[in-house]
């Protein structure tokens, strides 16, 4: 085993280890993580929330037997590819140890640390644009055609699991233009290249078009609901404070592909960081949709320090290259991750509040950081759940009717009874209604501050309806939750149900 592999064996295991240690126990698995888990028992090829890739990773979690372990193993995997490909890019780039250990280190201590706590498509999506300007690298350094077809196969992928990857080929077409790179479109196996990425995208498509194209309305209600609340200068605020133990590095990297020989071949990429970010921008997209750009800079950063930080006494400020990052990374230990209970944040709060922290999607501020909050009262509403359907008769014929997908989400995962089956009329939810089953009870989990008007259930309904249990946790971002029981349906529910989801997605969709 070489100098080189034991090194970067070191790192993975860095990674891994560190991730598995920014979890307070006090946390359960955030809102999101549950609905992505719960697509594995709904696979298709398509959903509204996500593409289909992350059921597939679901799947696989479901078949290692769907433990925490495994749903936070999968993020923090694609954090250490993420390390595996910046490392493979420096030795395609000519960089010695010092630039391999600088650029894993970099990214080790980067905001991909709290990234790669969620089981969430972001991680993977970081991974896939890395992958992609690797591809890149190396078809620039060969001009083989086996790069573009496995630049495709790596975009497919991505689209399959978070279409922002589209906006890595928006920014990089005209950077291609600007250099000598557009040669590239005069080639005929580019083209045979696109067609490959259209066809492994395809199915996606088919089920877009079949669904009446819900990204589309996706990125309206995001826009109407959250990206009116961000601000370009917020934008580019985060942008600077994200990888901010590598700036240096990738300020480095930006500087040596405009000036130094070396990169002159390269030069297409700074022009690719400058159109995606101003496209970025432009659309107010939320910042952490760019971060999928930076690692690959940070290869070119590392391989020119490394060149200039080789001769005389400029070769001491290696160790201060690398351990910049670590430096970075220590205040931020105690405020950017879930390693600190709830009451601790609170007691803390001008921390948390002066990083900004405590602003939601909303664009207000709250006791906690959102994702913190939404990690929160989960477990404890599966059991509160589970004890009250243990004391009703003909769950096969009781139907569980949550206000949201977290809800549903995380009963589905934490129930002990095989029989308990949450649905919802949000997100992915209102495709996954079971309908086969005459409805003659109904278990209503609601929000105090529910105000939908057209609910499925009404009191006149049924012949007795009460309050059975409330989960009540005053950190958590839904505090107050409430369990109604509605025996005695005494009309036929199917009809009415399949109604509401009608209604439901025409207002949607």
């Amino acid at each position: 085993m070489t100098k080189k592999t034991i090194v970067l064996t070191g790192f993975i295991l860095a990674k891994f280890l560190l991730q598995f240690s920014l979890i307070s126990a006090d946390y359960d698995l955030q809102r999101d993580e549950y609905l992505h888990l719960d697509q594995a028992n709904h696979l298709a090829w398509g959903y509204f929330s996500v593409p289909p890739f992350t059921s597939w990773i679901s799947l696989i979690i479901q078949f290692l037997g769907n433990g925490v372990f495994w749903v936070k193993f999968f993020p923090a995997l694609f954090g250490a590819l993420t390390i595996l490909v910046v490392w493979k890019a420096i030795e395609e780039l000519k960089g010695n140890l010092f630039a391999l250990i600088l650029g894993a280190t970099c990214v080790l201590f980067s905001v991909l640390l709290r990234i790669n706590l969620l089981f969430q498509p972001n991680s993977f999506d970081i991974l896939s644009w890395t992958t992609f300007y690797f591809m890149l690298i190396k078809y620039i350094n060969t001009k083989k055609p086996k790069w573009l077809f496995i630049a495709a196969v790596v975009f497919a992928v991505g689209f399959l699991n978070k279409y922002n990857i589209a906006f890595l080929l928006l920014g990089l077409f005209p950077a291609v233009l600007l250099t000598e790179h557009r040669k590239v479109f005069a080639k005929k196996e580019f083209y045979f290249s696109v067609l490959l990425a259209l066809l492994l995208v395809l199915p996606n498509l088919i089920w877009q078009i079949n669904n009446d194209f819900p990204v589309i309305h996706h990125l309206k209600e995001l826009a109407a609901t959250q990206l009116v609340n961000v601000s370009r200068v917020g934008f580019f605020k985060d942008q600077l404070l994200y990888f901010i133990g590598a700036l240096l590095v990738i300020l480095a990297g930006l500087y040596a592909l405009l000036f130094y020989p070396g990169f002159k071949r390269y030069r297409v990429f700074f022009w690719a960081m400058v159109f995606t970010l101003m496209i970025f921008a432009y659309l107010k997209a939320k910042s952490y949709y760019a971060l999928g750009l930076y690692p690959i800079y940070i290869s070119f950063g590392s391989v020119f320090l490394s060149d200039i930080l080789q001769y005389g006494w400029k070769k001491y400020l290696q160790p201060l290259a690398i351990a910049m990052p670590v430096l970075f990374f220590i205040p931020m230990y105690n405020v950017l991750f879930p390693n600190k209970s709830p009451e601790y944040i609170i007691k803390n709060a001008k921390t948390y509040k002066d990083l900004d922290l405590l602003r939601w999607e909303d664009g207000k501020e709250h006791a906690l950081p959102q994702d913190f909050a939404d990690m929160l009262g989960w477990k404890e509403l599966a059991s509160k759940l589970d004890s009250i359907c243990a004391g009703l008769p003909n769950l096969d014929h009781t139907l569980i009717l949550c206000d949201n997908y977290g809800e549903a989400g995380a009963i589905n995962y934490y129930t002990k009874n095989k029989n308990v089956k949450a649905t919802s009329f949000n997100a992915d939810y209102i495709n996954w209604f079971r309908l086969d089953k005459k409805i003659k009870d109904v278990i209503l989990v609601k929000e105090p501050d529910d105000e939908d008007k057209n609910r499925l259930v009404e009191i006149p309904l049924f012949d007795s309806v009460y309050l059975a249990g409330k989960r009540i946790n005053q950190f958590a971002r839904e505090q107050e939750i409430s369990i109604y029981v509605l025996r005695g349906a005494k009309v036929d529910l199917t009809k009415r149900i399949k109604d509401e989801i009608v209604q439901k997605k025409n207002n949607q969709f």
